[in-house]
């Protein structure tokens, strides 16, 4: 499976929390990433398993 194709179960997202800021995230498809808006940070999505580590987080564009 193609990790730009996967998806993320709703449920788990009810789980996930940011890191950082203890946060809700959003799942961004086109990008296949986590979002949290409060940190501005995006974790990644690798082979349809989520990186929840703030060093391998991508910063949002203010």
């Amino acid at each position: 499976m193609d990790s730009r194709t996967s998806t993320v179960d709703p449920r788990l997202l009810e789980l996930l929390v940011c890191p950082l800021t203890q946060g809700r995230l959003t799942y961004d498809r086109q990008k296949n990433e986590l979002v949290s808006e409060k940190a501005k940070l995006a974790y990644p999505i690798r082979d349809g398993v989520a990186i929840m580590l703030v060093s391998e987080a991508r910063r949002l564009e203010d």
